[in-house]
């Protein structure tokens, strides 16, 4: 998946596991960005009567680099704070949750954001409220109301939601990790099976999405708004992080871990699948404890993938200009490390520098597709991954045909890409919560109490 299971460690420690990190311009307000960070993964939303939440003890950050080097310039900081209403039920509610201070909600949990820029930091707000989990229609009789709710205005045009949503991504995990087989091409693959549409694996599941509204001016190093595409001004940056203290004891007096020392990174996602798919498992826990401008380390990994390797054998004779090829990665280098340079894609360039860093560039003067293409700059549609990441963008199809060779002549002209790539997919489809047409963009998380779990009513979604 993009990040929901990617590494031994944080797989251990799902609250503070980040599944996929986007960024993209507003649809709804061209002078905004939205970065969205999901943590917590696969949460099954019957689960109670302990219901999902963000960790108290968990230090969730949103990054943003505009100047050459992919370090911090601009971070946004998330703290969590849960209350237990009434200590004598063990229910997660007592009654219908009509609002959010409805006394009936005894665990309500708020939040604050904090914004650090050149070494100063300042909170945005305190004491923010986060909606409760879709119960069901006894417990959150009008969920999309009370969500809307939690939506809360920021200093400066800006706008921040924090709560429950539906997963947005979609993948085939059952077939692609079962040897790296593509339903749609099941004949192709050295197993042979029946040849089918894919599944989306991540069906019926919800995450805990932070979604922040801000003006573009915000972000850039020089507070305008950039107008050229092709100016190294105009990209930035974008990785979200998760952290704990350096040290957790065990409390008995109160049952719970007590966290003590300086904050230490546990998590963090930029482009998705790239600890997933790339960094060999021996490595994946020491990239979640790392910073981006240190990725260099894993750039032999880009520049020879492995799944580019496995994909011929795989998949016998349908690759055979891929097996053949014996360079280092060039095209993947500059997708996922440096950024693509101005002149390779007409109009169109985020480059970030000679360092080598796993964040996700958007460039600011692009602005939304009036029509997007969910295999964004691949298919044409410059505003559309690697530029940045929409919820609507097929992230595996794009990952997957470029590790197929379908973007090497960007860096190798003599290169001819094989009959098979255009027909690469997992044949998964986003499934879950219909998307929104407005802050903060995903859809709502799907009710416990639905037939199928994660389905959700129209009228859910009209919110």
């Amino acid at each position: 998946m993009s990040s929901h299971r990617e590494a031994p460690e944080i797989s251990k420690d799902p609250v503070a596991d980040g599944t996929d990190t986007y960024a993209f311009i507003s649809p709804e307000d061209p002078t905004k960005v939205i970065l969205i960070a999901n943590f917590i993964p696969l949460q099954k939303p019957d689960s109670g009567p302990n219901f999902f939440e963000f960790g108290d003890d968990v230090l969730y950050e949103i990054n943003i680099s505009n100047r050459p080097g992919s370090k911090a310039d601009i971070t946004y900081q998330f703290r969590f704070e849960t209350k237990v209403r009434n200590p004598k039920t063990f229910l997660y509610n007592t009654g219908p949750i009509t609002s959010l201070t409805s006394t009936a909600w005894n665990r309500p949990q708020t939040y604050s954001v904090l914004r650090r820029k050149d070494g100063k930091s300042a909170f945005l707000a305190k004491g923010l409220p986060t909606p409760p989990v879709n119960v069901g229609p006894r417990s959150t009789p009008d969920y999309a109301k009370l969500a809307n709710s939690a939506i809360s205005d920021l200093p400066g045009g800006a706008r921040v939601f924090a709560g429950q949503r539906a997963d947005a991504f979609w993948v085939d995990l059952g077939s692609i990790f079962d040897l790296g087989g593509l339903r749609p091409l099941n004949q192709a693959h050295l197993i042979k099976l029946a040849t089918m549409d894919g599944i989306n694996s991540v069906q019926s599941f919800n995450v805990h999405t932070i979604a922040l509204e801000v003006p573009i001016t915000d972000l850039t190093r020089d507070g305008g708004k950039p107008t050229n595409p092709e100016s190294s001004a105009s990209t930035i940056g974008v990785w979200a992080t998760a952290s704990r203290r350096a040290t957790r004891t065990f409390d008995e007096a109160t049952g719970k871990f007590v966290g003590i020392g300086p904050w230490k990174q546990v998590s963090r996602l930029a482009n998705p699948l790239f600890n997933e798919v790339i960094v060999p498992m021996a490595e994946k826990d020491r990239w979640n404890a790392s910073e981006p401008a240190g990725d260099a380390t894993y750039a032999k990994y880009v520049a020879r993938p492995e799944l580019a390797g496995l994909l011929p054998v795989l998949y016998p004779g349908a690759f055979p200009n891929l097996a053949a090829y014996d360079k280092d990665r060039a095209d993947l280098d500059a997708i996922l490390l440096t950024g693509i340079p101005k002149g390779i894609v007409p109009g169109f360039a985020n480059y970030t520098g000679r360092t080598k860093a796993d964040v996700l560039r958007l460039n600011l003067a692009i602005p939304p597709a009036e029509e997007p293409n969910a295999l964004g700059v691949v298919g044409g549609d410059l505003a559309g991954f690697p530029n940045g990441r929409r919820l609507t963008d097929d992230v595996t199809t794009i990952a997957l045909r470029a590790v197929a060779g379908a973007t090497i002549p960007l860096v190798d002209s003599s290169y001819k890409v094989d009959d098979a790539v255009g027909l690469v997919s997992d044949g998964s489809s986003y499934t879950n919560s219909p998307l929104l047409t407005k802050f903060p963009f995903l859809g709502h998380p799907g009710g416990g109490y639905e037939t199928t779990p994660g389905t959700t009513s129209t009228e859910l979604n009209e919110g």
